[in-house]
């Protein structure tokens, strides 16, 4: 099998001939990876089976807007290494009627006419071995994204309240992410894309970020237009979520989502993994489950191998499963430990290159 057949197969709930493999790694641990095992790219050579396509960005002339809103951003960098990029200010938290949003100048990567699309299909060729993607964690990623516009305690109360400005501000938000995926899909043509990647946030450490009337009243119709959308196209539907999204999960497969990623198996309702799958099996298959937070960070290597054995004897067996980090692998994670879930993945043992001396 190649990548593509491996992760659709898995997906349709058959047993491929391994357990597909999906990488997540901050820019850090990716370069610390790349150094230690002397290769030109990480994800060749931990076989990971996806592949992210992009329309490329081509703004019209003199109106650069990433280069325009590089002021809005700030760099924040964690104990561990790693470096965000987050807002410095929140341009829409003051805003308080509509009529200001028409000429509120959005984020430079929501304008879906500052995007070539005309690229997308030489990207699929090249990649057709892969499990193609489209979109990521970022569509359209209500919570998060308006987060860095207007605060999100803010979003939090929009929400609860059904402010009108806040709902007006999601609407015109989406409606850009979506537009951006439309035209993506309509260059590729229908079976061109594998997966569209979304994402939002709908559970914490405790359970549930939202009540169920809440998603359901809010962010429900949202979503479900790219879960549409996608299947129109004849592509799979991959919705990232970080936290306790058990409560949820009957929702998500009623809505179509055909993968749950990166499920963390941390939080109290995430830990009967098995329960988890018997109540999604053959409707929703999972991605993650290798625990970010502990296991990889502060385990031993042979805790990681236990853990991956795990994932991969228990719910690996007669597809269902792709095996990923629960999140983004931290830089100050040993790399011993990446190795040995990989190894275990993959089932065999990944030697690095050897450098080549100059004479």
């Amino acid at each position: 099998m190649n990548s593509r057949e491996r992760v659709l197969c898995s997906i349709e709930w058959q047993e491929p001939d391994r357990v597909p493999v999906e990488i997540y790694l901050t820019p850090e641990m990716k370069t610390r990876l790349k150094e230690y095992l002397q290769c030109d790219d990480v994800l060749d050579f931990l076989e990971s089976d996806f592949r992210r396509i992009a329309p490329a960005y081509q703004p019209p002339p003199g109106c650069d807007r990433r280069e325009q809103q590089k002021h809005n951003n700030v760099k924040i960098t964690t104990s561990g290494g790693a470096t965000y990029t987050e807002s410095a200010t929140f341009p829409l938290a003051d805003v308080k009627t509509t009529d200001e949003l028409d000429s509120f100048q959005w984020p430079w990567w929501s304008y879906p006419e500052d995007f070539d699309y005309s690229v997308i299909p030489a990207l699929i060729e090249a990649k057709k071995d892969y499990a193609v993607c489209i979109g990521g964690e970022g569509f359209p990623d209500i919570l998060n994204s308006l987060s860095g516009l207007r605060g999100m305690e803010q979003v939090m109360i929009d929400v609860a309240l059904r402010d009108e400005v806040g709902m007006e501000i999601i609407d015109r938000f989406v409606q850009r992410k979506y537009e951006q995926i439309k035209r993506t899909f309509e260059a590729a043509g229908k079976g061109g894309i594998d997966i569209l990647r979304m994402g939002e946030d709908c559970g914490n450490q405790s359970g549930r970020m939202f009540s169920e009337k809440d998603f359901n009243e809010v962010f429900r119709p949202k979503l479900q237009m790219f879960i549409d959308l996608a299947h129109e196209y004849g592509a799979k539907v991959m919705l990232h979520s970080c936290g306790d999204t058990h409560e949820i999960m009957p929702t998500f497969m009623e809505m179509g989502v055909d993968v749950l990623d990166a499920m963390q198996p941390e939080p109290p309702g995430m830990r009967q993994i098995e329960n988890l799958r018997q109540m999604c099996y053959g409707k929703m298959a999972f991605c993650g489950l290798i625990s970010t937070q502990q296991t990889l960070p502060h385990g031993t290597v042979a805790d990681c191998r236990k853990e991956a054995r795990h994932r991969l004897n228990v719910i690996g067996k007669g597809g269902g499963y792709i095996f990923a980090p629960a999140h983004c692998i931290q830089p100050d994670t040993p790399i011993e430990n990446v190795l040995a879930i990989y190894e275990e993945a993959l089932g065999r043992k990944l030697i690095k290159k050897k450098m080549t001396v100059a004479v």
